[in-house]
């Protein structure tokens, strides 16, 4: 058994970081792209399947990252989304604010902006933890500049409360709602440092860990910002990282760490980045090809800098001979010209030297990896091939043992077979088989969109329950029974409606592209939109004179006029009063009502 069996396929954990700094019509924010990187690192060394880390997005890219990112969750146990940056409230609504952003007005939130109910809908494939962490409660510059539209719209201060309508579900806030977070004075956010000391930590419990987190932010702002979570988990644990079994088979290459935070270093491609990779791995084959790397950082820097030393010098030329400048200047200044082209041409050569190097090292790596894990597959097959025969050597055994206890049973043997002959109750399926069976003809129907299991899996229960509700059955959709495998072999074809992805419409059977004339694209509804054009920027001079119109406009009386127009209550109907008019207000409480308004 020990040969057959192996361990268990691990849970798939998928995770889409975003931090947006450059904002274009706003102050850049220091920490946000700092903090993106350092989470997404943590993400990879927890061992999570995909980590997919943005930086700097505009609103289409964001809404084309989440798209992508639901469509990876779909067979994810576990999805998270990390966001840091700018973030709004609007009548109670959150929204995450890209970095093209201008919010002019309180109407441009819906346009220009993200909803978090976006982000919500992008996790909810998973099947057993949809986190959502949102590092945005800073102070919005936005809410100051922006004009409203309706003087009762409220924009609150920091993120409104949130309460997840899917279990399994949470919302991690910086600060709690209504109040503002700190970006603090070093690289990192509090609140990003403390994500990163206890969320990986093997085995701790989320709801432990987010409470780890909260403490240690208290301390860090001195009691100023509060961190706080919302929605709700069952009753068992669930940790970011599981605790790891103990190792039974081939252990794992000690280098594969240093190696995923070499190619994170690599995709990056900054000193920063090279820097930090050395101060973590000073010593080594990946720390000399670090250095490799930074070698040929610095000759590119240093040809960019001749380069413009060089150009520096022309134009000194250039300005010498314009003023007839003397025949010495010109000479000092052309051989100086000729000495910067030179370095250039040296740093140009020197640049290429290291580029080579590196590339050269590089390739080293890759066949270095390459004959370990030819190594480690050789290493395993020979173990794999000695047990093998271990257990064939001991299976030959064990038979020639048995063998005269196999003669001395014939009789019995016999008498079973005479028995067999007679007739035995009619088999039935087993639980695993008709939960299968079950989910393969909900699956047929068009009613279940994943794979069948030998589990009555939560997505089979929501399957089921759309057949109720198609079909105009009862069944108990907590289990699978032969009543509703009977019910759905009847069906002859599909029962629930075909459910297409974004940018696809049903045809039939199948799901079609959907393809837009020119001058239209697929919007969020997916349905066909006129392309937007921009809309012209009013020069300070025009928004001035604007604004001097209207407040004479604003200050002058209106004349009395007769509307006639009649207002009724209790006492009965008479004509409104002269410089007076009908008009349509709403209460406090929500409520619309018609009266008599005056000058």
């Amino acid at each position: 058994m020990g040969l057959v069996c192996g361990p268990a396929h691990a849970d798939r954990r998928v995770a889409l970081v975003i931090g947006n700094s450059a904002y274009k019509s706003a102050p850049k924010l220091g920490n946000p792209a700092n903090d993106a990187t350092l989470v997404g690192g943590m993400f990879k060394k927890a061992g999570f399947d995909s980590v997919d880390v943005r930086l700097d997005l505009s609103a289409s890219e964001m809404r084309r990252m989440l798209r992508e990112f639901a469509g990876r969750t779909r067979d994810a146990d576990m999805a998270v989304i990390y966001y840091a940056g700018h973030g709004i409230e609007l009548d109670g609504n959150n929204y995450l604010i890209p970095t093209d952003a201008t919010l002019e007005t309180d109407g441009d939130v819906l346009d220009e902006t993200i909803p978090v109910e976006r982000a919500l809908f992008a996790v909810e494939p998973a099947k057993q933890l949809r986190l959502i962490i949102l590092d945005a409660c800073r102070d919005n510059p936005f809410a100051k500049t922006m004009k409203r539209t309706l003087a009762s719209r409220a924009i609150g201060r920091g993120l409104a409360k949130v309460e997840p309508t899917s279990p399994n579900t949470m919302i991690a806030f910086a600060a709690k709602a209504g109040s503002t977070a700190s970006d603090g004075d070093s690289r990192n956010s509090p609140f990003a440092a403390a994500l990163v000391e206890h969320l990986p930590k093997p085995g701790l419990d989320l709801r432990k860990a987010f409470g780890f987190v909260r403490d240690d932010v208290l301390k860090v702002t001195g009691y100023k910002q509060e961190p706080y979570v919302y929605g709700s988990l069952g009753g068992d644990d669930v940790p970011l990282v599981a605790v790891k079994p103990a190792a039974t088979g081939p252990q794992a290459n000690p280098q594969e760490a240093v190696r995923r935070d070499y190619e994170l270093a690599l995709q990056l491609a900054t000193r920063d980045a090279w820097e930090a990779f050395l101060a973590q791995y000073p010593d080594g084959f990946y720390a000399n090809l670090a250095k490799g790397q930074l070698n040929k950082i610095g000759a590119e820097e240093t040809r960019a800098a001749a380069e413009q030393k060089a150009k520096a010098a022309e134009q000194e030329k250039t300005r010498l001979i314009a003023e007839r400048a003397q025949k010495a200047e010109q000479e000092k200044a052309a051989a100086a010209a000729k000495a910067a082209e030179e370095a250039r041409v040296a740093a140009e050569k020197q640049k290429q030297i290291e580029q080579a190097r590196a590339e050269a090292a590089e390739q080293q790596r890759k066949a270095a990896e390459v004959a370990a894990a030819k190594a480690l597959a050789e290493k395993q097959a020979a173990e794999k091939a000695k047990a093998e025969l271990a257990a064939k050597q001991a299976a030959e055994k064990a038979g020639q043992a048995a063998k005269p206890a196999a003669d001395r049973q014939l009789p019995e043997i016999e008498n079973q077979k005479v028995a067999a002959l007679s007739p035995g109750p009619t088999s039935t399926l087993s639980a695993a088989d008709l939960a299968k069976s079950v989910q393969s003809e909900l699956r047929r129907v068009g009613c279940l969109t994943a794979s069948a299991e030998s589990e009555w899996t939560p997505a089979a229960q929501r399957s089921l329950t759309l057949f109720n509700k198609y079909a105009g059955t009862q069944f108990d959709v907590k289990l699978a029974s032969v009543d509703a495998l009977d019910a759905l072999k009847a069906k002859p074809g599909r029962v629930c409606p075909l459910v297409c992805n974004f940018g696809f419409k049903a045809d039939g059977d199948q799901c079609a592209k959907i393809t837009c004339g020119a001058g239209y694209r697929v919007g969020d509804d997916n349905e066909c939109e006129k392309i937007p054009e921009k809309k012209p920027v009013a020069t300070r001079e025009e928004s001035r004179r604007r604004d001097t119109d209207r407040k004479q406009t604003e200050a002058a009386p209106s004349a009395p006029q007769a509307a006639g127009q009649m207002v009724c209550g209790s006492a009965g109907c008479r004509p409104v009063a002269k410089g007076c008019r009908l008009a349509t207000t709403k209460l406090n409480n929500g409520v619309s009502v018609t009266a008599e308004v005056c000058n």
